[in-house]
């Protein structure tokens, strides 16, 4: 009995290491940013772009992202038809940034390369973003396909999802 207590004791006075608590600030880096843009096109990437979120595009981002963007413009990458994009969404309660690459109006690759949330990381296994390879946008600005989600990371996957639409759609804006 004594041992039972003293560990429950010994958890209530240090949760985090004892439990694996997510700590504030804490973030997994699963890929630098330059090097997914080297992979993204195959050696030297190129220099970065930028879109402008004009009031012509606005509409149609609320609508795909749910909310504002809340930036007056986005990086991008481009080489002939191929575009690269780092873009980041709340997942719960920190943003989850990711790589996506659409290649001839479709998504080529989608590359979870920071995570800074407690639950739902597994939306960085190929499993899940192998999923979006092949996905275009449609004209309501859903994907052509649907995505299977993963239990407890329902926030992250559509997180993803919605980045992947953003994507396409800006993809679409700068190669027109």
């Amino acid at each position: 009995m004594r041992s039972l207590f003293a560990l429950v004791a010994l958890i209530c006075i240090f949760p985090a290491p004892v439990l694996g608590d997510f700590q504030e600030g804490d973030e997994d880096v699963y890929l630098e940013p330059d090097i997914f843009l080297t992979q993204a096109f195959g050696g030297e990437s190129p220099d970065p772009k930028k879109f402008w979120v004009t009031k012509a595009y606005k509409a149609d981002i609320r609508k795909i992202m749910e909310r504002d963007l809340g930036v007056l413009r986005v990086s991008y990458w481009r080489q002939g038809d191929r575009t690269a994009w780092i873009l980041e969404e709340i997942g719960k309660v920190h943003p989850i940034t990711t790589g996506l690459v659409v290649d001839g109006g479709k998504i080529a690759r989608v590359t979870v390369l920071i995570y800074r949330e407690s639950r739902g990381w597994e939306v960085r296994n190929d499993f899940f973003t192998n999923q979006f390879i092949g996905a275009r946008l449609e004209a309501d600005y859903d994907l052509d396909r649907s995505i299977d989600g993963i239990s407890g990371a329902t926030l992250s996957v559509r997180a993803l999802t919605k980045l992947a639409r953003l994507a396409l759609y800006l993809h679409g804006a700068v190669t027109q």
